[in-house]
């Protein structure tokens, strides 16, 4: 997960290991490729830029605010980028109904973008991926989803809520988080991100406060992905991209804690049809990070499809 660091000349988007992307991929002239994570703009930019003139993109964001500011951005590209509205997890149906059979690449940046975590300082309103602030508790990539974070932490069970910091956080301290979230609930409705940053802090024994992070950060971690069944989407994308790939196709996917990654790597090795790039994940340089410290987690892993 990105960190909680302020963007700095006004700038909110910076993408991450943006070199790197494209010499994974390898974009080129007439190739159609898929940027399963838009967000606004940064990598399928480049990637338009790299296949030019003929090559294209098809954009996929399921955050309706991230695509008006990429549409912006996108808009001298004309019609070699197409926009869907989905989340990447349908990349089988989006691609079906546009009448296209298969691809020649696809990049993921998976976690939080810059806009959700600066989403107050630049519009005013922010959805509660931040915790500098008292922003409402929804966590919502898609504000068409049904249930939003407030939802499951003043309704589910103290044993589903430590499940969920344990296993999506890998919180320690998840049970007291718990226990301290249900007894707080009990005398006040929890609807800011600034009432669960003070519960889950106070939750949990000084001495067992992490040092380089803040208390909450794991619960927001943990309770943004149940939100957004984000292990379940990345799980879906890695069983049915694959097939989609033309033969030497590359697809690249960005990853920003343990979780995601070690499902990357095995989703890759355990596929008979995809070979690694690398055994390692590329990570950062030292530059990029200093530039650019949201980075500083980030690992990229790639693989051909044979």
């Amino acid at each position: 997960m990105p960190q909680e660091t302020t963007p700095s000349h006004g700038e909110i988007h910076c993408p991450v290991l943006l070199e790197e992307i494209l010499a994974h991929l390898l974009p080129r002239d007439n190739g159609i490729y898929v940027d399963g994570t838009m967000g606004l703009g940064g990598h399928t930019a480049a990637i338009l830029d790299r296949c030019s003139p003929n090559g294209r993109v098809i954009a996929f964001e399921w955050d309706a605010r991230a695509i008006v500011l990429a549409q912006k951005k996108l808009a001298t590209y004309g019609d070699r980028v197409q926009i869907v509205r989905r989340n990447f997890a349908e990349i089988k149906q989006g691609l079906t109904d546009l009448g296209i059979p298969a691809i020649d690449g696809l990049i993921l940046d998976l976690g939080l973008s810059s806009l959700h975590l600066d989403e107050k300082t630049v519009s005013g309103t922010g959805r509660g991926f931040s915790f500098r602030g008292g922003e409402p508790l929804d966590m919502r990539m898609d504000n068409r989803m049904p249930r939003t974070a407030a939802d499951l932490v003043n309704n589910a069970a103290a044993e589903e809520l430590a499940d969920i910091f344990f296993y999506y956080g890998e919180e320690r301290q998840a049970r007291r988080i718990a226990a301290g979230i249900v007894t707080a609930r009990e005398q006040e409705k929890i609807e800011t991100t600034e009432q669960l940053a003070a519960i889950a802090s106070g939750a949990v024994p000084k001495r067992f406060h992490p040092k380089k992070i803040h208390a909450a950060t794991k619960v927001f971690q943990a309770l943004r992905i149940a939100t957004n069944h984000e292990l379940e989407n990345l799980e879906a994308i890695l069983r049915d991209a694959p097939p989609l790939l033309n033969p030497g196709a590359r697809f690249c996917a960005i990853s920003f804690h343990s979780l995601e990654d070690r499902m990357i790597k095995w989703g890759f090795r355990n596929n008979p049809t995809m070979q690694e790039l690398s055994k390692k994940p590329v990570i950062p340089t030292m530059q990029e990070c200093q530039k650019n410290p949201r980075a500083r987690s980030a690992k990229l892993r790639s693989a051909i499809k044979l």
